[in-house]
């Protein structure tokens, strides 16, 4: 909770607040329904804890409609991003940047559903949303990286940065599964299979950006992504 909100302060809540921020509605909308996420995976988290698994299960409907609107908001806001940035003559930066969130995208969706299918195996199903939480919390981390790196005057309406300033951001993200790695590694004697397969497989992932954002296929990709739900 502390990162996802914390994170966005500097290029998200303080410039709200001030009258500063202008972007298209539907960013509103996203960084509504990604905290809104985040509450509830703290509230999902609580109830588990105390006990209390029928109601963190009968909640679990709604955290499936949650995340699938969550999907679609990150979809809309890169396809918003996109076309806004194709207007300020920014287009081919943003499409390489966009490979940072659309490659993730299917890893954060397949880690979901393999999280739904086993909620009758709490060990993993618990294990897999905290997995599939330390990915989510790389753009708030990215945000903190540029609110302490980028340059001073930096234009807000300049162009994306280059695909690898993701990596760092990732990387530190990263350090939350090394922390639940190694709590595993001494609580159990051994890793759990969940972190052991998935820390790799998001490194992995991140690291897979960088060749194929630059490539003439993403390239094309990403335009016809942006018109067709634009």
């Amino acid at each position: 909770m502390a990162i996802a909100f914390g994170g966005f302060i500097p290029t998200y809540w303080k410039p709200v607040i001030d009258g500063t921020f202008h972007r298209p509605a539907i960013i509103h909308i996203h960084g509504f329904v990604l905290f809104s996420w985040c509450v509830f995976y703290f509230a999902q988290t609580l109830l588990a804890a105390r006990g209390r698994t029928p109601d963190h299960r009968s909640w679990g409907l709604a955290g499936i409609a949650l995340f699938s609107v969550m999907v679609c908001t990150i979809l809309a806001g890169q396809v918003a991003i996109l076309n806004l940035n194709e207007r300020l003559g920014f287009g081919d930066e943003a499409r390489r940047f966009a490979a940072v969130s659309l490659t993730a995208l299917p890893m954060l969706i397949a880690v979901f559903i393999l999280a739904i299918t086993m909620v009758r195996r709490p060990e993993v199903h618990k294990r897999l949303m905290v997995l599939l939480m330390a990915m989510l919390m790389q753009p708030a981390i990215a945000r903190v990286f540029v609110a302490l790196l980028a340059p001073a005057g930096a234009a807000a309406e300049g162009p994306p940065p280059p695909v690898f300033v993701a990596i760092p951001p990732g990387l530190v993200a990263d350090l939350l599964l090394v922390v639940a790695l190694v709590h595993d590694w001494r609580t159990r004697g051994r890793p759990h299979p969940v972190y052991a397969y998935g820390l790799p497989l998001v490194i992995l992932n991140q690291f897979m950006v960088l060749p194929v954002a630059g490539t003439a296929a993403w390239m094309g990709f990403a335009g016809a992504f942006a018109k067709l739900l634009g």
